[in-house]
């Protein structure tokens, strides 16, 4: 059988098995399908029970014992109203701002974001720190505001650089204001627990924007994130 484009089912697996862990993205939007919004929380947590079941099932596990007949709903709450809550627009927070009436105009720079998140490639966890950074031009936002900004694109499948990259957009978005640097350090569960099995390495990305890229603001950004270091 052949897709719309002439692929065969087999073509494209082999697409996929070729592709591996590479990070391919062809927007940083979240790719979701059409209709992704329209079952509530509760339909979504039931059919993934079931699923999950079957899964479980499968692996061989006995779902009439104590510890495990629970188990199926745990995830399926979990997956639906914590980690993969980014995913429903509805959970966004909401990003007021406040009118810069001390004028501050230097760097300002919130560190040390938790960031809890899952790879969309193997569905296991990605954890780390983001330091966020701005420079005003009129308004301000809440020092949390940018934390939840963070918790809210981590909550939902990702890639690292989708998520640098969807961060520095809302605060772009938020603060009118181009000058926004984002970077991310973080360790991938998919490097440390499977394949290579690495549990000493971590990934950085970084995006800059506005008067970030200019070599003397990218330094003293830098300088704050590294300081942490010390």
């Amino acid at each position: 059988m052949k897709n719309k484009n002439g692929k065969s089912s087999e073509d494209l697996l082999k697409q996929i098995e070729e592709m591996g862990d590479d990070h391919v993205m062809s927007s940083i939007k979240t790719p979701m399908r059409e209709g992704a919004f329209d079952l509530s929380d509760e339909e979504k947590i039931a059919i993934i029970q079931g699923h999950f079941e079957k899964i479980m099932h499968t692996l061989g596990l006995d779902l009439t014992d104590d510890s495990l007949s629970g188990t199926p709903k745990r995830v399926a709450k979990l997956y639906v109203k914590e980690l993969f809550k980014g995913l429903k627009p509805e959970n966004k927070p909401s990003l007021s701002t406040f009118q810069n009436k001390y004028e501050y105009s230097e760097m300002l720079v919130e560190k040390n974001i938790t960031l809890y998140s899952n790879c969309e490639h193997h569905f296991l966890p990605i954890v780390g720190k983001a330091h966020v950074a701005y420079i005003p031009n009129g308004n301000v936002i809440g020092l949390s505001k940018i934390n939840r900004i963070v918790d809210y694109y981590s909550r939902r499948p990702q890639v690292q650089e989708r998520l640098a990259l969807q961060i520095l957009d809302e605060m772009k978005r938020a603060l009118n204001t181009e000058d926004v640097a984002v970077y991310i350090d973080a360790e991938h569960m998919c490097v440390s627990s499977r394949g290579v099995s690495d549990q000493s390495s971590s990934t950085v990305t970084v995006e800059y924007s506005g008067k970030f890229k200019e070599e003397e603001t990218k330094r003293e950004f830098l300088t704050y994130v590294n300081d942490k270091l010390k």
